[in-house]
């Protein structure tokens, strides 16, 4: 892989990225705020929104620190540890199984467990 030298980054371009960088609280706010919207658009409610979202995560093979914020998100809007095996088991045919099989230890991790206690 190869790295551009000359790679024209416009300012606000440049801001953006060192604000995500450092945790702007602003902009971190803003795109709660746009969460929310989105959330209401949905016409889901709080539960069911938090675990399609969960499914996506699954259907992305999303990174680690996706599940830990998610699973919060789904167990503060009501889901349970028992919904999680739910959009596990509902989601198997579309995504594969090793899909589902890569995301059941980070859900384990989310929910606090270890990787032990499955076994």
């Amino acid at each position: 892989m190869t790295v551009p030298v000359n790679v024209d980054v416009s300012e606000n371009t440049r801001g953006i990225l060192a604000a995500l960088t450092m945790g702007d609280p602003d902009l971190l706010a803003a795109g709660l705020e746009l969460r929310a919207e989105w959330k209401a658009k949905s016409g889901l409610d709080a539960r069911g929104y938090a675990l399609v979202k969960l499914a996506a995560l699954i259907a992305l093979d999303a990174p680690p620190a996706s599940y830990l914020w998610q699973v919060s998100n789904a167990l503060d809007a009501g889901a349970t540890p028992e919904d999680l095996i739910g959009v596990l088991i509902a989601i198997a045919p579309q995504v594969g199984g090793p899909k589902v099989v890569a995301a059941a230890p980070e859900l384990m991790v989310a929910l606090g467990l270890s990787l032990q206690d499955g076994a």
